[in-house]
């Protein structure tokens, strides 16, 4: 058994990273491990701690 705790999400990087569509504030949702843009109804995904913010990664909400 390993032990490695899971990569987790740094919430600082919140202050550095904005949507990619419209530059906006994204939210974190560490239940669902992305981060929301309210502004494009766009969901990023957190791969091993790490978001990618590539548009055509993200899921659209509503």
């Amino acid at each position: 058994m390993s032990d490695t705790k899971p990569v987790t999400f740094d919430r600082r990087m919140l202050e550095a990273l904005v949507c990619p569509q419209t530059q906006g504030t994204l939210e974190y949702d560490a239940e669902a491990q992305e981060l929301l843009s309210r502004a494009a109804n766009l969901a990023f995904p957190i791969r091993n701690g790490i978001p990618v913010m590539l548009v055509d990664e993200a899921r659209a909400i509503e």
